[in-house]
């Protein structure tokens, strides 16, 4: 008697997971949903931040053997990497999954974005284009609530308006956008699943800075909402459950997934239809691990890509004193970006960025504004003058970010430790991963770029950030496609190996990109629910 019985079992509670949970279990289904991690307490997880020495996207949540996870200070925690770059970008395991500590950037991807190779001769093109996922388009952001104005990407036609208007823009923000007048860099407000007014029975944006790692009043989207939603309509949650391995039937079915609890007591979940949404370092190492006499190479992976194609947005971070105070650290920790350089020939020839403008000034890659005053306590600055010096010189920080686009590697993969296992017996990630000469020359591309932006702007003491930092977005890995050689799932995400498996998420971008992939899983996600539905009638 299998411990766990549903008409559908779903492997992670992050938005991907969520949202089809609540889909399914609206309909009247028998929802089952396995999470690695425990439901989180807002109000612990901002005190838990605010005491940390080291504040990173993961500080605010639980680290260690029940729940081990990558921490950003670290590439080699939870990592086994064989280079030669480091992959950099980090997940945690709680109930809501990695929207806990996104930033809340929800950025549809471009028409362009679906046919790389048609249009330039590089990646795959994805199965599914533009104009079929726009009305799912739709559907996320009012699903996650979207906060924007028409334009953003310019090149994404839209059939409906935002839900809400845009977060306002900062006035570090609006000075940057007339700096830049005249220019080819033109700034716009960024679409935010984040409240810009009171929705959904959740408030309105606070401007506590904090939305990495945490919102404190859940103005920022998180997948709680749709878990919880889930749960009224029926679905059962299993916290601290980890799925282990899938078994496969003779006919190539999905007949189980075997799960260990917290407790160390083990059991399985059965059911009709199965959903793997474990992100996309997770969900490789499960489907790796089942290996069986049915499925030699793990489950879905009779095209040998499960774990191919790691791809991230690799981020040239920029940062510089401007000749005014700018007053950052305040407000969402960016409202605005650059987006009309994310298309164009050039990508037949180097990566494609985005250019998100930060609002906290030069925290990420420097630690300010603890490590400024440290700076200014070791030139001999105490009392007023420190606070005076403090002051100035933190009103003038700006910081750039460019999201480079990377294009799908099979040799760039995680596969499975051959000696090292977590505390649930499943082998730790090993992780090969390189940026290449087209990566580079995006990289070289943002430099430059944001050399200009500050020069418009008139800034002093810019520095370039030596390597490129994660951008939080692991993409590809079980990646979408036609062909069930070269793939892992078809166009609605099914299984090209096993008809009642669907995996969903970031993982199954064929190509990354420029914009954060958070809004397109949503939509992904929406549509592959439909597609269940069908299958389950």
């Amino acid at each position: 008697m299998a411990e766990i019985e549903a008409d559908v079992v779903i492997v992670g509670s992050g938005v991907a997971g969520a949202l089809i949970a609540d889909r399914l279990a609206r309909e009247g289904l028998k929802v089952a949903i396995l999470e690695a991690g425990d439901e989180v307490d807002r109000g612990e997880a901002v005190e838990k931040f605010h005491g940390e020495l080291i504040k990173t996207p993961e500080s605010a949540y639980p680290l260690g053997p029940d729940v081990d996870h990558p921490v950003s200070y670290d590439p080699d925690y939870w990592y086994r990497q064989d280079g030669p770059d480091k992959f950099r970008s980090t997940y945690v395991k709680v109930v809501g999954g990695t929207t806990w500590h996104w930033l809340g950037t929800a950025i549809r991807m471009s028409p362009g974005d679906f046919t790389l190779a048609r249009d330039h001769g590089r990646g795959v093109d994805w199965p599914v284009g533009y104009d079929e996922l726009e009305p799912f388009y739709v559907k996320a952001e009012n699903e996650l609530g979207v906060s924007g104005e028409p334009g953003s990407p310019p090149t994404a036609h839209r059939s409906a308006a935002f839900p809400m208007p845009p977060i306002p823009q900062t006035y570090l923000d609006k000075t940057l956008a007339k700096a830049l007048e005249g220019t080819q860099y033109h700034v716009s407000s960024t679409p935010q699943a984040r409240n810009s007014v009171e929705r959904d029975d959740r408030p309105s944006c606070c401007g506590s800075a904090s939305c990495i790692p945490v919102c404190p009043v859940q103005a920022k989207y998180d997948a709680t909402v749709h878990v919880e939603r889930a749960k009224s309509h029926g679905a059962q949650l299993h916290a601290a459950t980890v799925a282990t391995f899938i078994e496969t039937g003779q006919d190539g079915a999905i007949e189980a997934i075997r799960f260990t609890r917290r407790d160390g007591s083990t059991g399985k979940a059965v059911g009709r239809l199965f959903v793997v949404a474990a992100h996309a370092m997770e969900t490789p190492r499960l489907l790796l691990n089942s290996i069986s006499d049915r499925t030699p190479r793990g489950v879905a992976n009779g095209s040998d890509q499960v774990g191919r194609n790691l791809m991230d947005h690799p981020t040239q971070l920029s940062w510089a004193f401007s000749n005014q105070p700018l007053w950052p650290y305040r407000g969402p920790l960016s409202t605005s970006g650059i987006e009309n350089l994310s298309d164009g020939p050039f990508r037949k020839e180097r990566g494609a960025f985005r250019i998100e403008i930060g609002n906290d000034g030069h925290s990420w890659p420097t630690g300010a504004p603890v490590t400024t005053a440290a700076e200014l306590v070791k030139q001999g600055l105490r009392g007023a003058a420190l606070n005076t010096a403090l002051r100035d010189v933190t009103s003038r920080h700006i910081r750039l970010a460019s999201l480079v686009e990377q294009l799908p590697d099979p040799e760039n993969r995680i596969a499975l430790h051959p000696s090292e296992r977590d505390r649930y017996g499943v082998p730790l990630p090993k992780i090969t991963y390189r940026l290449d000469d087209y990566v580079k020359a995006g990289l070289a591309a943002a430099s430059k770029a944001h050399e200009e932006i500050f020069g418009a702007l008139g800034t002093t003491g810019m520095q370039h950030l030596p390597i490129a930092a994660g951008a939080g977005h692991i993409i590809g890995t079980a990646r979408m496609g036609t062909d069930a050689k070269t793939s892992v799932v078809d166009a609605e995400l099914r299984s090209h190996d096993h008809r009642n498996l669907f995996i969903v998420g970031s993982a199954v971008f064929p190509t990354s990109a420029t914009a954060n992939p958070t809004l397109t899983i949503a939509a992904l996600s929406l549509r592959t629910a439909e597609a269940m539905l069908k299958q389950l009638n």
